[in-house]
Order: structure tokens, then C-alpha cells, then sequence
């Protein structure tokens, strides 16, 4: 084994181990790419949602609230008040009907590409697996061939193995820990949105009560 190191091991091992090298790295690669996007994205969006909460209760009319609140275009929250506020004299069903369309796109959206990391976590490891058993089976095999079983003979060809395993837990334990993350945060969010949803139809209706009520008294 001399002076191996991890780079001189993966270029000597074999085309399987380095096909399942180069699949774990594909994976890693594209995990931590939605891992960067999630936080960036999540990170607006959730500053948006509380500068336009904020907006939202100081403003005291629903014009007001639309003019501040244009350019906040990634807040759930702002989004569905805009699809409320765009159909503020439909009737009770069509505006419940507009804003859960809107809640599951904007549920969709964020939770975007944690499947790909759900996929990671649980897949990677067995495939890193598969190229540490493949691995051995074929230093094992060199051992028949030779007809020796010394620690020089047996050495390089497990160690190369064992960096596939390695390489799959690589990929794998970032990708776990951020899908647990970045779901537990869009959940809460996705919560907000229901919140909010009903905050809206509760107003409208309130407010389609009162126009009733006043037409009533002509």
C-alpha cells in the first residue's frame, strides 16, 4: 500500500468502484447545489412573509396593503393576498376555491427539489455499499489468482472498497440532515399559508355579511 493516497486509491480502482464514485459524486454534487437554493430561497421568502405580516396589520385598507406590498413577489402570504384581493367580490366558494389553488402552488414550490435530498439520504449509502462489496469481491478474487492472502496483497484492494462506503456516507448524512431542515421550515411556513388563508376568508366573509347587511336596509 506504501504511500497511497485516497486520490491514487480511486484511480487505481476499478471501472465499477469508479462508476459508483462518479454517481455518488453526481449525487453530492446536485445535493449541496439544493441545499445553497433552499437556504437562499427560504431565507427570502420568510423575510418577505414578515415584512408583509408587518405591512398587513399597520395597514388598514386592503388598497393600502396591495401597493406596499407589489413588489414582495416569493412571500406565500403575499401571493395569496393578492389572489384574494384580485377576487375580493367573488363569492365565498370562488374565493376558498382561488386561495387553496394558490396554497398547494406555493406549498409546491416550496417544497421543491426535497425529494431529490430524500432520495440521496436514503439511496446513497447502499450504493456506495455496492461498490465496497464489488470492491472486495474482486481483491478477494485477485488473492485466488495469486494464491496469497498477505496483508500487502489484501490491503490496497479493501481500502479502495471502503472508500466507496465512505464516499456514499459523504453524500449521504448532508443531504438527511438538510431535508429534516429545510422540511421542518417549510411546514412551518405551509402553516402560516393555512393560517393566513383562513385569515382571508374569514375577512371576506365578514365583509360580504356586512354588504349584505346594508343592502338589506334600503
Amino acid at each position: 500500500m506504501g504511500g497511497d493516497t485516497v486520490l491514487t486509491l480511486i484511480l487505481k480502482a476499478g471501472a465499477v468502484v469508479k462508476f459508483v464514485l462518479f454517481v455518488l459524486l453526481f449525487f453530492s454534487v446536485v445535493s449541496w447545489a439544493i441545499i445553497i437554493y433552499k437556504h437562499r430561497l427560504l431565507s427570502k421568502v420568510e423575510k418577505e412573509s414578515d415584512e408583509f405580516q408587518r405591512a398587513f396589520i399597520k395597514g388598514k385598507q386592503w388598497d393600502a396593503v396591495y401597493q406596499s406590498t407589489k413588489r414582495l413577489t416569493l412571500s406565500p402570504l403575499a401571493n395569496l393576498f393578492r389572489a384574494a384581493y384580485s377576487i375580493e367580490d367573488a363569492t365565498h366558494e370562488e374565493i376558498r376555491s382561488t386561495l387553496k389553488r394558490v396554497e398547494a402552488m406555493e406549498a409546491t414550490r416550496l417544497e421543491r427539489y426535497l425529494t431529490f435530498l430524500a432520495t440521496t439520504g436514503s439511496t446513497t449509502p447502499f450504493i456506495g455499499l455496492f461498490g465496497t462489496v464489488w470492491g472486495i469481491m474482486n481483491s478477494f478474487m485477485g488473492i485466488g489468482r495469486i494464491g496469497a492472502a498477505s496483508l500487502a496483497v489484501v490491503a490496497p484492494g479493501i481500502a479502495e472498497a471502503l472508500i466507496a462506503t465512505a464516499a456514499g456516507l459523504a453524500a449521504a448524512i448532508p443531504a438527511v440532515v438538510a431535508y429534516n431542515y429545510y422540511l421542518s421550515r417549510t411546514r412551518h411556513n405551509i402553516i402560516l399559508m393555512e393560517d393566513f388563508t383562513q385569515e382571508l376568508l374569514d375577512h371576506c366573509k365578514r365583509k360580504h355579511g356586512e354588504a349584505e347587511t346594508q343592502t338589506g336596509t334600503f
